[in-house]
């Protein structure tokens, strides 16, 4: 495996969990890799890593050309704090220094509002993946996560595999983007809203019962977004309750009723979320998706990839 230049960023909430941030650190540091930015790990007011300026400053670093950029940059955590800073932003000079830069920006959950409002305001490409407390420091690094992360960033072509039983088969091409539901929901109608059509779409979320993402699926059909993909991949959906007056509805049905009205095909099964198993999807790439006797196939290319030291 290469070794890398990784910087850390903290744009949401503060970390929590201290053990987990040292031991994702000492994973990277073992692996080979070099980590800075490890400051952002003592910032905390109120629930967040730092104030908004002090977070909006991680992105204003990397504007500055005086420094080299990292090959890596890594969101510490999620929680919320992204939507502050989306009009702090200097989109201008970040699409300037990093549309075309060798530089990977990785992260998911509160993660996805920054993925959305870099590709809408300059078009940079960025990652939905693994960060660096829940996953690099999980007590148990996941295989899957930690081999497609470094893959993923290694090749100009990636790719994903999965089962997704039941699932017709289709073949469709389009842009890939997407991450978190309730993110994604949160900035319909902004100006950090990106409008893709003909684009494979993919969602995951926590702790929203199904009646709620049925809602903010339907938010997305109502304001013209959904109806426009050409593919919806659902991945994890973990940590929500269902209670007798559900009835039986869960998230599966919420899913197949959302699939109906909106008349897009629905292929379940993929490792992206808030699980321990997770992908690295580049938001923004262009990608072939085939699904063919229950197997599905995902193909991206033009992300953006360190360079080989």
């Amino acid at each position: 495996m290469p070794s890398y230049d990784i910087r850390l960023i903290a744009p949401s909430g503060y970390p929590h969990n201290p053990e987990a941030m040292h031991r994702g650190i000492a994973r990277l540091e073992a692996a080979g890799h070099r980590v800075s930015g490890k400051a952002v790990l003592d910032r905390r007011e109120l629930r967040f890593a730092g104030s908004d300026a002090e977070r909006a400053a991680d992105f204003t670093a990397l504007c500055d050309a005086s420094h080299p950029l990292p090959d890596i940059v890594l969101a510490v955590r999620g929680g919320y704090g992204a939507h502050p800073l989306l009009p702090m932003l200097d989109y201008a000079a970040l699409g300037d220094r990093l549309r075309d830069a060798p530089v990977s920006l990785v992260g998911h959950s509160d993660f996805t509002a920054l993925q959305c409002a870099l590709y809408a305001k300059s078009g940079i490409v960025t990652f939905g993946g693994p960060m660096l407390g829940p996953d690099f420091g999980a007590p148990e690094l996941d295989a899957l996560t930690w081999a497609h992360f470094w893959r993923t960033l290694g090749q100009d072509e990636g790719a994903a595999e999965w089962a997704t039983p039941e699932t017709a088969d289709l073949s469709a091409e389009g842009t890939l983007w997407g991450g978190n539901l309730a993110m994604l929901g949160g900035l319909v109608g902004s100006p950090y809203f990106p409008a893709i059509d003909g684009g494979l779409l993919f969602i995951e979320d926590i702790a929203e019962p199904p009646y709620r993402v049925e809602r903010m699926l339907y938010h997305l059909l109502h304001a013209g977004v959904l109806g426009r993909q050409k593919a919806l991949l659902v991945g994890d959906f973990t940590g929500y309750r269902v209670a007798e007056y559900d009835n039986g509805y869960d998230v599966d049905i919420a899913l197949d009723r959302i699939a109906q009205a909106a008349g897009i095909p629905l292929v379940r099964g993929l490792p992206f979320g808030h699980g321990p198993a997770k992908f690295t999807l580049p938001f923004g790439a262009e990608a072939r998706l085939s699904v063919a006797d229950g197997q599905a196939v995902l193909r991206f290319s033009g992300h953006p990839r360190p360079k080989t030291p």
